[in-house]
């Protein structure tokens, strides 16, 4: 399968995945979690596990079958993508009956996982007093992404494909700066620009934040006119076949002040060591660690006020996390961002931010943008 981009993007291959092996990986950790079978509730791994792209379904993941119970809008989609995947299932089409259906499939089961993460407490009653009255119901933690955190060469290939768009996109758009374009004008260019050049949507809202309000780490774009002496932070990314790029740049407008120049060459260079230190066996809280040390030998520890990190996948956060409190250890195939940050009210923000994949014997760094402070 290849990604054909207009213009100034070339042809980039989206590698095969192994989809349909990941039902029989799934089933492996089931007798660890003391369940015989699970169901999946969360869109997001019923697409992992399935190839299903769809916004309604239920998942039974049972010892000697899937099971996937959806609508009748699906009904050509579902065979569709699932066919595409390669993945065996029985499916089942109903509005009004799926209750019924879930209850007989899991007919005989002992003990019946539920993803304690995505189900609520109502929905736990009704499936304990009405769906599965004679089944044990147990509450599972991240069975499913717990698999999704080690990334096959597949899903490598479309975050590697949603960098590369979103680079592009930011290289086209970013000397409009110069016009002083508000913060909501840039956002709007370069998320039209992500989606020209092929991108099936951008990865999350995307922030342009300049002046004072790259203060607010997630500030969203207003109507503020961009100007000489601002910082612009700039976060955004790309979505190819569900897979996301997380990037973020600070670039100034014009000749910044002294503080801003010390902000942004501490950010920079503290970004730099925590890319540096990731690698397999690695403990993600030393990333966090690696940043956050040189933000406060800086004299800026109390400005640095977030995370230095997350995973990345067909969710924009998911595992791992990489904080001072995460107690993961990374393993080659995660994909995390590395994204220190300082936040002056009265002078402005700046974060820098890469999403890195680990490798066999060290890192890679997925998006490749100039981390130049300039607007050209």
């Amino acid at each position: 399968m290849t990604l054909s981009t207009p213009g100034t993007m070339p042809e980039i291959e989206l590698l095969a995945m192994d989809v349909a092996g990941r039902a029989d990986r799934l089933r492996a950790r089931l007798d660890q979690a003391e369940c015989q079978a699970l169901l999946v509730t969360n869109i997001t791994n019923i697409r992992y596990l399935t190839g299903f792209t769809g916004s309604a379904a239920l998942l039974l993941v049972h010892p000697d079958e899937l099971v996937l119970v959806s609508d009748g809008r699906y009904r050509e989609q579902l065979a569709m993508e699932l066919d595409a995947a390669g993945v065996e299932a029985r499916v089942e089409i109903s509005s009004n009956g799926q209750q019924e259906l879930m209850t007989a499939s899991a007919e005989g089961l002992a003990a019946l996982g539920l993803e304690a993460s995505s189900v609520t407490w109502a929905q736990q009653r009704t499936y304990a007093n009405a769906w599965f009255p004679d089944t044990d119901l147990v509450p599972t933690i991240d069975l499913v992404e717990g698999l999704r955190q080690v990334k096959d060469e597949g899903e490598i290939s479309r975050m590697e494909a949603a960098a590369a768009v979103a680079d592009a996109a930011l290289a086209a758009v970013r000397p409009s700066l110069n016009d002083e374009p508000t913060e909501e004008q840039f956002g709007l260019a370069l998320d039209s620009k992500i989606r020209e050049l092929g991108a099936s949507g951008v990865a999350f809202e995307t922030i342009v934040a300049a002046g004072a309000n790259a203060a607010r780490p997630h500030a969203r774009p207003t109507s503020k006119t961009i100007v000489a002496g601002d910082l612009v932070v700039i976060d955004f990314g790309a979505m190819i076949d569900g897979y996301r790029s997380d990037m973020t740049r600070t670039i100034i407008v014009g000749v910044p002040d002294s503080v801003q120049a010390r902000m942004l060459d501490t950010v920079l260079a503290a970004q730099a060591r925590g890319v540096q230190a990731i690698g397999p066996g690695v403990e993600a809280k030393a990333i966090d660690a690696a940043c956050r040390s040189y933000i406060d030998d800086e004299g800026w520890a109390e400005a640095f006020i977030h995370g230095t990190g997350h995973g990345v996948g067909l969710d924009i956060h998911e595992a791992p996390r990489v904080s001072k409190e995460s107690d993961a250890t990374l393993e080659a195939g995660h994909v995390v961002t590395v994204e220190p940050g300082i936040y002056l009210p009265e002078h402005g923000g700046v974060r820098i931010e890469d999403t890195v994949l680990v490798t066999s014997d060290g890192c890679r760094a997925l998006t490749k943008s100039a981390k130049t402070t300039s607007v050209v």
